[in-house]
């Protein structure tokens, strides 16, 4: 079964990827966090500078990347299409599954699900862009759990290549429990390869699923994967690399803080960057270290705290 890394703000950006995939790999695609507009169409470049930057095949070493889009209304989806295909993708994603309410309560993300004729709108435009694969990464809903019943007909009327499904509504964010009955019903009238994602955080979740659902084209993993970045490889290979985790771990954020050194000024500014790549790993590792890397108030503190889960 394939495997997909999830795209997350501020966790999942090109130096993550590309780091990932150099020393942990056994991901089939890399989906970017979305972009969006920020300011009027009008404006020569109306997507953040931080954003194109993440997608810029030139920062990107990664064999498969998929940038994803975020908008509401037909004008929005044409400019931000338009803008990645000139940058020679030929996959884009379609974000209907941002649960945040500073996005949802302007229609986009989940926040469109309960409006179908605006997914209708969005459809009817990505059926003039044939030459592009298109895929849609979506809830079950913003506010109840099954808006999805109105919004997938329209979808399975539309060529897509594949649907990610996260099983709960917009409300959850990232809690409560996974809604396996609505998902189960999704998965039986969708006409279009799909793809679960949630609460996937070792192997036996993905084999859990994989074995329940053999029709699945595949799994899209993201706090999993930052928690554990060795855990696709260890289902594709059929073998643990715990025992390399903490090499692993350290040449993935040397590359990474390497990156951000250079881009970012000062040591604040880098210091808080580089603690998201410890967000989720923390618990997964010795207590005593993982401490020491959070409550780092100083670059230097930190870079102390880091060469000290080096050694062991």
């Amino acid at each position: 079964m394939k495997i997909y890394s999830a795209p997350l703000q501020g966790f999942t950006e090109a130096p993550w990827r590309n780091a990932h995939e150099k020393y942990c790999g056994g991901i089939d695609a890399y989906f970017a966090p979305f972009i969006r507009l920020e300011k009027s169409a009008e404006d020569k470049l109306p997507v953040r500078n931080k954003d194109l930057r993440d997608i810029d095949p030139e920062n990107n070493s990664v064999r498969c990347l998929v940038p994803q889009i975020l908008a509401s209304q037909k004008e929005e989806f044409r400019i931000l299409t338009d803008i990645v295909v000139e940058r020679g993708y030929r996959w884009i994603d379609i974000n209907f599954g941002c649960p945040f309410p500073m996005i949802s309560k302007r229609h986009k993300g989940c926040g469109i699900l309960p409006y179908p004729k605006e997914v209708e709108e969005i459809m009817a435009e990505a059926e003039k862009y044939p030459e592009i694969e298109f895929s849609v990464k979506m809830r079950l809903g913003a506010e109840k759990n099954d808006e999805w019943r109105e919004v997938l007909p329209i979808l399975n009327e539309t060529k897509l290549k594949m649907i990610t499904i996260h099983p709960r509504t917009g409300k959850q964010q990232y809690k409560g429990d996974i809604d396996i009955d609505n998902f189960e019903a999704f998965m039986n009238e969708c006409k279009h390869n799909l793809v679960y994602n949630g609460n996937i955080l070792e192997v036996a979740d993905i084999s859990s699923i994989e074995e329940k659902y053999p029709s699945l084209s595949g799994i899209m993993i993201g706090r999993g994967l930052l928690g554990k970045p060795w855990l696709a490889a260890d289902y594709k290979d059929r073998a643990s690399h715990v025992e390399e985790s903490v090499d692993k771990i350290v040449r993935m954020h040397d590359d990474i803080f390497n990156i951000y050194s250079n881009r970012l000024q000062g040591d604040s500014q880098i210091l808080n960057k580089m603690k998201c790549f410890w967000e989720y790993i923390i618990p997964n590792i010795d207590k005593k270290r993982g401490k020491e890397i959070k409550k780092s108030i100083t670059l230097e503190k930190y870079i102390q705290a880091v060469n000290n889960y080096r050694r062991g």
